[in-house]
């Protein structure tokens, strides 16, 4: 899915220009990377603020609509008022199409009522982790990975080197050597027995 927002170039910069800004109803922000000068620029608030409350703002390459310019670009950081429902500040990355990038992109977790751990035992998924830091060419970043529990049993977890992922996309921490487990089932109290005997059913 197409992800597009608006930008300006900024002509004043400073602390008091950002908040002259900001009573604006505009946002400060910078564009950064692919071997060019770090842009200065300002984007519309309510546009940015419910840009950000959407999960594939966060993990999708965005198109930047600069004059009449386009960049793809992907969000890197940004910052929130202390207590106000207000975007203070925001980071984004220049996209090079040839070079890959590192990106957190989320979970979906699926099939959970399906997991034997669940029908049979009575069990709780625990999600461990609900994003991890992938690598991978531009073109290929997945907006999310959807991790797949019908498998899983009580007393049992899913680890990242057990997720299919897209062609060309791979967990920058099982390349270090660090499978790390992404899903689990909480046997519950005193339902050790019992998770036992049901596997044991289930595999007769």
């Amino acid at each position: 899915m197409k992800t597009e927002f608006n930008a300006t170039l900024r002509t004043v910069q400073g602390t008091g220009a950002s908040r002259r800004l900001r009573r604006a109803g505009k946002v400060p922000a910078i564009v950064y990377g692919a071997g060019q000068d770090v842009a200065v620029i300002e984007l519309d608030h309510n546009e940015i603020y419910h840009a950000l409350r959407r999960e594939t703002f966060h993990a999708s390459l965005l198109t930047m609509n600069l004059g009449s310019a386009k960049e793809m670009v992907v969000l890197r950081d940004y910052t929130m008022h202390p207590f106000r429902q207000q975007v203070m500040h925001v980071d984004f990355q220049r996209v090079d199409q040839k070079a890959k990038m590192h990106m957190k992109v989320p979970f979906h977790f699926i099939n959970a009522d399906l997991a034997p751990g669940v029908k049979l035992t009575g069990g709780t998924v625990n999600h461990v982790m609900t994003e991890a830091d992938v690598s991978c060419l531009p073109k290929n970043l997945p907006e999310f990975i959807e991790v797949d529990l019908a498998n899983l049993a009580a007393g049992h977890s899913i680890h990242l080197s057990e997720i299919k992922l897209p062609k060309g996309v791979e967990f920058v921490q099982v390349v270090h050597g660090d499978d790390a487990p992404v899903a689990n089932i909480k046997v519950p109290r005193g339902g050790g027995a019992a998770a036992e005997g049901a596997e044991e059913t289930a595999a007769a």
